[in-house]
């Protein structure tokens, strides 16, 4: 390995870090609490060398959401091979959020981060930020409701954008307020139960009368991201 793919590895390594030690201070302590000292020194950083990777604090989970918003639609795609139907698919959807973060404390510190960059209608103006990989939590699901009324299992007159808002805008009211939770007492569980029945309503809101309505039952099993990494799923 030559000086500089070493020098790029190990610039890799550090972020890495920087962003772990963020996220794991966030967890204990909260967004608006943790400062760029705070992750220097847990990464055991001088904040000049912090700054040097992450000029801002805003800069910092802006970039640790839109990698796990990448992975996440790369995971999902993965998982949508041609011939499925666009109901199908967002069922697949939801077993990848499952497989994710079923289990993980990994959700609460990325909603509440998008909260913290932008406190205002955060997830409801998605579709103007096109141009981000946060922006695949809303054209996912879009496209895969468009799908679903061109296949006539959606009633016509759905508009996809505003399911997708509602969706979105309610999953993250739940996340915000198991947050507020002390931790011991977070069940992720118990959240994932929740957003589910938010999906399954949206989901039975929009289906055209005659569609089986077993089809629309999501499933509720948990596959923990240890079974996801070894394939056993």
């Amino acid at each position: 390995m030559g000086i500089f793919e070493r020098k790029e590895r190990e610039r890799a390594e550090r972020r890495s870090l920087i962003m772990g030690c963020a996220k794991a201070l966030i967890l204990e302590h909260g967004v608006e609490k943790v400062s760029m000292g705070d992750i220097a020194k847990k990464a055991e950083l001088s904040k000049g060398t912090l700054y040097l990777y992450f000029p801002s604090k805003d800069v910092l989970f802006s970039d640790i959401c839109e990698e796990a918003a990448a992975k996440f639609s790369e995971y999902v795609e993965s998982r949508l091979e041609g011939g499925i139907s666009g109901l199908e698919a967002l069922k697949r959807y939801w077993l990848s959020y499952l497989e994710m973060y079923g289990e993980s404390e990994d959700l609460f510190i990325l909603f509440n981060m998008r909260l913290f960059l932008a406190p205002e209608g955060s997830f409801i103006s998605l579709e103007e930020n096109a141009g981000t990989a946060s922006y695949v939590f809303y054209y996912l699901i879009k496209r895969m409701i468009e799908q679903g009324i061109k296949e006539g299992t959606f009633e016509q007159d759905t508009d996809p954008g505003l399911v997708v808002r509602t969706i979105i805008a309610l999953f993250s009211q739940a996340v915000e307020n198991a947050a507020k939770l002390p931790r011991t007492a977070r069940k992720s569980a118990l959240i994932i139960d929740e957003l589910k029945t938010v999906f399954q309503i949206m989901l039975r809101g929009i289906t055209r009368e005659g569609i089986d309505r077993s089809l629309l039952v999501l499933p509720g099993k948990i596959k923990t991201n240890i079974e996801v990494v070894h394939g056993k799923i």
